[in-house]
């Protein structure tokens, strides 16, 4: 087996991890510029050496971190079988829901970053982007109001999750997507399942 092909070594992925995590609570608790190296490295449970042997400052982290959740959700987004599941178009948010739910404690930080505008803008764009790409080729509809149907979706599931991860998360992540899919899928008058009578 050549290097190239070598499995990741467990020790690295759990070093890693453990970096990018503390990274991310150092994130939503302070400003990127008044996080140390030595913060990070004291938080993850690492010295600084091993810190330098993966990463060569803050901002690779960031990057690396960004690439790694836009990875998770294209892999997700591009396993569902959209020929077989148009009439469940919800499976897009239970895909994103089963991500985030695998590790809530990391994403947890994540989307209480206060200064993490560049991820979510990032997340954003990928995930408007690849429903558009896949919805386009199997339904009719104008592309601006295809656009539109899509940020109002997609912005406002991110923003319900960021809501949810800076509140008290009473609520179980299952119920907070069940919530998204509805609205999304239903409208506020299927949420609150309203039966609204014409006057005339």
């Amino acid at each position: 087996m050549t290097s190239e092909n070598r499995a990741p070594d467990r020790r690295v992925i759990k070093t890693k991890r453990a970096i990018k995590s503390a990274f991310a609570r150092l994130m939503a608790e302070r400003d990127i510029n008044d996080i140390t190296i030595s913060d990070i490295a004291a938080l993850a449970d690492v010295n600084r050496k091993t810190f330098y042997n993966y990463y060569a400052g803050i901002y690779e982290v960031v990057d690396e971190i960004e690439n790694d959740i836009i990875e998770r959700f294209d892999e997700v987004l591009t396993e569902i079988d959209f020929t077989m599941n148009m009439s469940r178009p919800y499976m897009v948010f239970e895909k994103i829901t089963a991500v985030i739910s695998t590790d809530p404690e990391f994403f947890g930080y994540l989307m209480s970053m206060n200064s993490n505008v560049s991820l979510t803008t990032k997340l954003v764009g990928m995930l408007k982007a690849k429903v558009k790409a896949i919805l386009q080729k199997y339904i009719t509809i104008e592309e601006s109001k295809l656009d539109l149907m899509l940020e109002f979706m997609v912005t406002g599931m991110v923003a319900v999750y960021q809501q949810w991860y800076n509140s008290d998360r009473s609520e179980p992540i299952e119920e907070i997507g069940e919530v998204i899919n509805q609205l999304s899928f239903n409208g506020v008058n299927g949420f609150l399942d309203i039966d609204i009578e014409s006057d005339g």
